[in-house]
C-alpha cells in the first residue's frame, strides 16, 4: 500500500521554528513531485512548495527565504523547515506526490496532514 505520513508539526511562537517529514511507503518518491501544502482555518487548501521531478523548486511567495524543502531520497523522506514562522503559517500541512513534473491539486498520493499552530 502506498501512502505518505507526515510529522513533526505543533505549537511555536512566531518567529519560531519548525521541521516537517514526510516519509513515503510503497513508492519510491526520487521520481515524484513532491510538494507541501497547507489548508489554513476556513480557507482552502494551498501550494506552499513544490520539489519537481526534475530538480527544481518553487517556493509560494510568503514562504520564501523562511522556507526550505530538501529531500533523503535514500530514507525515501522529504522536509520541509519553517523558519521565522508567522501566525499567518497557521495551517494544517499536506505533503504530496505527483507523476507528473508539477505539484498539482490533483496529486496521486496525499499524507493525513500535520497540525502547525503559530501563536504567543
Amino acid at each position: 500500500q502506498s501512502q505518505l505520513v507526515e510529522s513533526g508539526g505543533g505549537l511555536v511562537q512566531p518567529g519560531g521554528s519548525l521541521r516537517l517529514s514526510c516519509v513515503a511507503s510503497g513508492f519510491e518518491m526520487d521520481s515524484f513531485s513532491i510538494g507541501w501544502f497547507r489548508q489554513p482555518p476556513g480557507k482552502e487548501r494551498e501550494g506552499v512548495v513544490c520539489f519537481m521531478s526534475n530538480g527544481n523548486t518553487f517556493y509560494k511567495d510568503s514562504v520564501r527565504g523562511r522556507f526550505t524543502i530538501s529531500r533523503d531520497n535514500a530514507k525515501n523522506t522529504v522536509y520541509l523547515q519553517m523558519n521565522n514562522l508567522k501566525p499567518e503559517d497557521t495551517a494544517v500541512y499536506y505533503c504530496s506526490a505527483d507523476r507528473s513534473a508539477w505539484c498539482r491539486r490533483e496529486s496521486d498520493y496525499w499524507g493525513q496532514g500535520t497540525q502547525v499552530t503559530v501563536s504567543s
